[in-house]
């Protein structure tokens, strides 16, 4: 399994600092974050970036990520789908294989069948738009209470559903442990439809309790870490670990500091070394 760092884990940092951070740190890849993508676009352009990524031996795995793409008002999901285009052409201009989208919130007396209805349509709609550019989307579900998908199983029936070679699963060690996720729902998991891996660690709080800032560097908290490598190894996934943590904390210290530990912790909590 390989190592990236992905931009929301020193979020304060612009993405020249995480590009040089993470190279630094040694990772073969990183995540990019959309709106650090955005401000750097402003005075460079795509070539620069390839050149910079080129430059620290760095491969961009994602770019982090459209928020909320199912249950919108139509005028908002016009913005969704502009947003796909966008980012759609800039990963393809830097050899960016995925793009990371999240479910909406649920609405008050959805069924699950309309859940996977709406997600279904949204990601199919989604996914032309991406093909068309030779980029993948990598949908996320959210442990949160108001996240209309907030389980592995959920979101694997889902993928399995829209039946797209470019469509697949993300899977984040504080959204599985917050949201419920079983062990069970890894297993049937096909590995190549597990586009991303995020590893993370939380404080030992209750589930309802945890929030994103409550993350810690891998191996630092009570996820159940070693179990979950333990299961991706069965299914054959071994593609990409990605460290992603939103601690604020970590947000006011040296980025390149961060994505040293970040790789040491996360090459310890996996194994790896």
């Amino acid at each position: 399994m390989r190592l990236a760092i992905n931009g929301a884990t020193t979020m304060k940092a612009d993405l020249k600092t995480d590009i040089e951070a993470a190279s630094q740190a040694g990772f073969e890849f990183i995540e990019i974050w959309a709106q650090k993508l955005r401000k750097f676009l402003v005075e460079h352009s795509t070539a620069d970036l390839v050149e910079l990524l080129a430059k620290n031996n760095l491969k961009p795995y994602s770019i982090n990520s459209i928020e909320q793409i199912t249950f919108r008002t139509q005028e908002d999901y016009e913005k969704i789908k502009a947003e796909t285009h966008e980012l759609s052409e800039i990963a393809e201009k830097i050899n960016c294989p995925y793009i990371v989208v999240v479910p909406g919130k649920r609405p008050e007396g959805v069924t699950s069948a309309e859940i996977i209805e709406e997600s279904t349509k949204v990601l199919n709609e989604l996914a032309d738009i991406a093909e068309s550019h030779g980029v993948s989307l990598a949908f996320e579900f959210l442990g949160q209470a108001d996240c209309s998908v907030q389980t592995l199983g959920l979101c694997n029936k889902i993928i399995e559903r829209v039946g797209r070679k470019s469509v697949g699963n993300v899977l984040d060690t504080f959204h599985f442990y917050a949201g419920e996720s079983k062990f069970e729902d890894i297993d049937s998991l096909s590995a190549d439809k597990l586009f991303i891996f995020h590893i993370n660690d939380a404080e030992d709080l209750p589930k309802d309790e945890l929030t994103d800032a409550h993350r810690l560097y891998p191996g630092q908290g009570i996820l159940p870490i070693k179990e979950i490598k333990v299961r991706l190894d069965k299914i054959g996934y071994d593609k990409v670990a990605s460290i992603e943590i939103f601690r604020p904390e970590y947000w006011e210290q040296d980025p390149f500091e961060v994505a040293k530990i970040a790789k040491l912790s996360a090459e310890k909590a996996l194994g790896l070394k």
